[in-house]
């Protein structure tokens, strides 16, 4: 999702199921280039990001070669035009588009819909 204006009015919604949409946070708590936590109904956490040309994604804040959920604590970057964020513990990048891990065959961490309302 791309956003060329923030509007304090505008929430930040995740696909949560078939139509389930849960509302977690006003677009405006979100600063480009660092990652927020927010707790789903079921206990989990996810990471929202929003990058510095005003796309919004979402991923599991589990890291999940440490169990830390500590993934919206990481640095954002690109690789190979694909935006990443980089555990904050063992420097491992997901693609914040599809939650592969980069640098390991078969790890990924659940992406999440998102959307503005």
């Amino acid at each position: 999702m791309t956003l060329t204006t923030i509007d304090s009015a505008t929430t930040v919604q995740l696909a949560l199921g078939d139509e389930e949409w849960l509302e977690v946070c006003g677009l405006d708590r979100l600063v480009p280039g660092r990652g927020v936590a927010a707790l789903l109904p079921d206990g989990r956490q996810a990471a929202l990001f929003l990058d510095r040309t005003g796309r919004v994604y979402a991923i599991d804040n589990t890291d999940p070669f440490t169990g830390a959920a500590v993934l919206s604590r990481g640095l954002l970057g690109t690789a190979a035009g694909r935006p990443f964020v980089a555990s904050p513990l063992l420097k491992q990048r997901f693609d914040l588009e599809t939650g592969r891990c980069l640098d390991e065959e078969g790890v990924a961490v659940r992406a999440y819909g998102v959307r503005a309302a």
